[in-house]
């Protein structure tokens, strides 16, 4: 008998879902194959995770969006799809050939209207958001270097509405936020930042485990206050 590891029940119970409630996404698939060609690290959001952050923006209306890490563009495109017309996507990548490619896909998917890119470091880019005193966000998603979030969080609260909810990735790391002797430099990075927010007045968050195509891992959820 062949034993069926728990990674292989994650990853059909995700096809099935995927299979069944979200069959027409060729597009998607588009880009991620753009994305291999490109030698690109297979670092995505799967495609329920991408769909559940369309659901969050389209639930609450969302017309300004920032994400702060923009990889292949691919979370940014189902972002980019939940605005009405008027609606915009600002994103935030320093690496050169990430950015070439996500501008291929932008333009693959038809939406590189309802998107900016801000080529360069995070940090330097949210600063200049905030010293320009932009319109707030009504949704934030944080996917970038994991060591910095302590540093995004505080930028990206300062930068949302009242009733803003912001979203981070890859917080539970195959369970190793929890190991305590890590050294890890990511998973110091994601204790600090789950350690500001349970101090932070400004928001309620709520982490949340996931299993699947990506494996063990997690969101954070918070919403400004």
């Amino acid at each position: 008998m062949i034993k069926v590891t728990e990674n292989q029940v994650w990853n059909a119970v995700d096809h099935y879902l995927i299979n069944r409630l979200q069959p027409h996404n060729t597009k998607m698939k588009k880009l991620l194959q753009n994305n291999r060609d490109n030698n690109l690290p297979e670092i995505d959001v799967s495609p329920t995770q991408g769909k559940m952050l369309w659901m969050l923006a389209k639930m609450m209306g969302a017309h300004r969006i920032l994400e702060i890490g923009t990889l292949g563009g691919y979370s940014t495109t189902w972002l980019a799809m939940a605005l009405p017309e008027d609606g915009k996507v600002i994103t935030l990548e320093n690496n050169n050939n990430h950015i070439k490619v996500a501008k291929e896909n932008f333009q693959l998917s038809g939406l590189e209207k309802k998107i900016t890119i801000m080529e360069d470091n995070a940090l330097t880019s949210l600063s200049e958001l905030l010293k320009n005193n932009m319109d707030e966000f009504d949704f934030i998603f944080i996917d970038a270097d994991k060591p910095n979030n302590p540093l995004y969080i505080d930028y990206a609260i300062k930068l949302a509405r009242k009733g803003a909810v912001i979203v981070a990735d890859n917080i539970v790391r195959n369970g190793d936020i929890v190991a305590e002797n890590s050294q890890d430099e990511k998973v110091l990075g994601i204790r600090r930042f789950i350690d500001i927010l349970s101090k932070d007045s400004r928001v309620e968050s709520v982490g949340i485990q996931t299993v699947g195509l990506k494996g063990y891992d997690g969101f954070i959820l918070s919403y400004v206050k």
